[in-house]
């Protein structure tokens, strides 16, 4: 069994969540390419303001008054993005809805599971500062993973982290990560998943 047929699956045993009537809606493409089934992500540029400036990310953003759907948004947001097509790429399933912990204003994003046998070269926009990539194998493994401090609300906190090319996997987009990680083997999120050193 290929990776690709272990993922396929893991998302083919969930159903399509129903769409929440949040005002605030966004769509990302979680985007497996190659033979070795390797994650797509993007590094976002850096932009003041933006809370989510600098960080590894997947390719996508806000739903938009004219996408019929949260898919739509994800096909849409990754052209303007990367300038890769996905309207005819296979859809491998949908993750769990994920809203970031420390905003007030309610966000759901929904991240989408997309194969694609042989990646186009990407073309990034201003808002992609690099396209990074990661084998799903070092990922279920625990390859570079780790935990970092964070304070949140005054606290100090443990969270988990994925060194990448240099810089760090974390936050909503891990979550995203760890949420396909866990239907393929089981072995948990966050902080409970294997790393190098804690196997």
């Amino acid at each position: 069994m290929t990776m690709y047929d272990k993922v396929r699956a893991a998302l083919t045993r969930s159903s399509m969540p129903p769409e929440l009537p949040v005002a605030r809606q966004a769509a990302v493409a979680a985007i497996l390419h190659g033979p070795d089934a390797e994650l797509l992500f993007i590094l976002r540029a850096t932009v003041a303001g933006d809370p989510w400036s600098g960080h590894i990310a997947f390719p996508g953003g806000r739903r938009e008054s004219h996408d019929a759907s949260l898919h739509d948004t994800a096909v849409r947001e990754t052209r303007e993005e990367l300038g890769i097509d996905l309207s005819s790429a296979e859809l491998l399933g949908v993750l769990d809805d994920v809203g970031p912990v420390s905003r007030k204003k309610p966000l759901v994003v929904r991240p989408f599971v997309f194969h694609v046998p042989e990646l186009p070269a990407p073309a990034p926009n201003r808002e992609v500062a690099d396209v990074l990539s990661a084998p799903l194998g070092d990922l279920l493994r625990g390859v570079d993973r780790g935990t970092m401090p964070f304070e949140w609300e005054g606290h100090a906190i443990t969270l988990p982290r994925v060194d990448l090319a240099g810089h760090r996997l974390w936050g909503m987009t891990l979550r995203m990560v760890d949420d396909l990680l866990h239907r393929v083997d089981g072995a948990g999120t966050g902080l409970s998943r294997p790393n190098e050193n804690r196997r």
